[in-house]
């Protein structure tokens, strides 16, 4: 049986849902290394607009910074099987 056949559920070629899975695995990692310069980025006080409707005193861990490095954190699950080796 090649690989080409038509065996796949949906009726495409099984080369190409290879390809897709690969590039959905790729795209995959992009999400961590994303979400934590966006959690850098929104933690620097004084960094734009934002930082104007809030509290002066409220720390750089609170509201979006926190939740963008608990996104981050969420997200290194494709990271840590790489590293793994798996």
């Amino acid at each position: 049986m090649s690989a080409t056949c038509s065996g796949a559920p949906n009726g495409r070629p099984l080369r190409r849902n290879a390809s897709a899975f690969r590039a959905a695995e790729w795209l995959s990692l992009a999400a961590a290394p994303t979400f934590a310069i966006m959690a850098l980025l929104t933690g620097v006080p004084g960094a734009g607009a934002p930082a104007i409707l809030c509290a002066h005193d409220a720390s750089p861990l609170s509201g979006m910074a926190a939740m963008y490095g608990l996104m981050s954190a969420f997200h290194l699950t494709p990271w840590l099987k790489l590293i793994s080796g798996r």
